[in-house]
């Protein structure tokens, strides 16, 4: 079993070279685990894994699996080829750096045009060519955004293999189904959707897993400490973290390399998704405020 809580969406910080800054690996996990989360979904979309080789992909699970050692879970993607047997080949390779689960890209096991019969008939064939192999799902939005029909989340379930589903839909009331389905199968569903989530851990999700964990995961496992009991400070807390999120659609993961600079470790604001070598002066400021503001919660909202 996942445990269940806190997983933030790991970034990958780049030197200006366009190497993997793999010094600066270690300090960001132990960052995220004195931040208090429970897991680090590493070589994901926030990780730019898209842009990133498979010896890249394969060395960054195994720096990250090595840096949190044993102190929290490590799942892990890399999941972008296109060819089923490539993608089986990278699902093994990737499950033999030791991350507690591989997460499939749910875009990647059928056309954008295709049904759900073929996701089911992929997926079949990964599963029989992986049949020791953790598994986790995620609704990736790049290159497009494939969300799991009920019936296909059903089916997953039922195999008894995947334990992760890092959902995407943004709509609560689908969680709720979503969690209906799920109930009482080892899958676990992790919110990524910051405006949902107070909703959702009432409801029962397992946990939150997205961008904003980057910037603030402390706020989050406070929210998630306090999801049984709730409370006013717990929907104040919920209504900051879902007005918060709107950074992300500023340059992230830039942003978030810039943020991490501020409160992890020295790294540059290089990025490959989006060709930009450096943050603009005026987003770094809304960096520093966010900072501010989140070190002003901590201390105000959480006495």
């Amino acid at each position: 079993m996942i445990p269940h809580g806190i997983y933030p969406t790991m970034i990958t910080p780049f030197t200006r070279e366009d190497t993997l800054d793999w010094a600066a690996i270690g300090p960001m996990v132990d960052w995220y685990v004195r931040e208090g989360v429970h897991g680090i979904f590493a070589v994901c979309q926030s990780s730019e894994m898209f842009f990133l080789s498979r010896e890249e992909r394969l060395r960054l699970a195994r720096a990250v699996v090595e840096a949190a050692a044993g102190r929290v879970a490590v799942v892990a993607s890399g999941h972008v080829a296109d060819g089923l047997q490539e993608q089986i080949e990278d699902i093994r390779a990737m499950a033999d750096t030791g991350v507690a689960a591989v997460v499939l890209v749910s875009n990647r096991l059928a056309p954008l045009d295709a049904g759900d019969e073929v996701f089911r008939a992929n997926a079949q064939r990964i599963l029989e060519a992986v049949p020791d192999v953790e598994l986790g799902i995620y609704e990736c939005p790049y290159p497009y955004k494939r969300l799991l029909s009920l019936e296909t989340l059903a089916w997953c379930a039922q195999t008894g293999r995947f334990s992760f589903f890092k959902d995407t839909c943004c709509d609560a009331e689908l969680i709720s189904q979503r969690l209906r389905v799920l109930e009482g199968t080892g899958m676990a569903l992790f919110n990524a959707n910051s405006a949902t989530l107070g909703e959702t851990l009432a409801m029962g999700c397992a946990g939150f897993s997205g961008v904003m964990a980057n910037f603030h995961p402390a706020l989050y496992r406070a929210l998630w400490d306090r999801r049984l009991e709730r409370g006013a400070v717990y929907e104040d807390l919920a209504a900051l973290l879902s007005v918060l999120s709107g950074v992300e659609r500023g340059s992230y993961p830039a942003n978030a390399k810039y943020h991490m600079s501020l409160t992890a470790t020295p790294m540059g604001t290089r990025t490959r998704s989006l060709g930009l070598d450096e943050l603009p002066l005026l987003q770094r400021r809304e960096m520093e405020d966010l900072l501010r503001v989140e070190r002003a919660a901590m201390t105000q909202l959480l006495p």
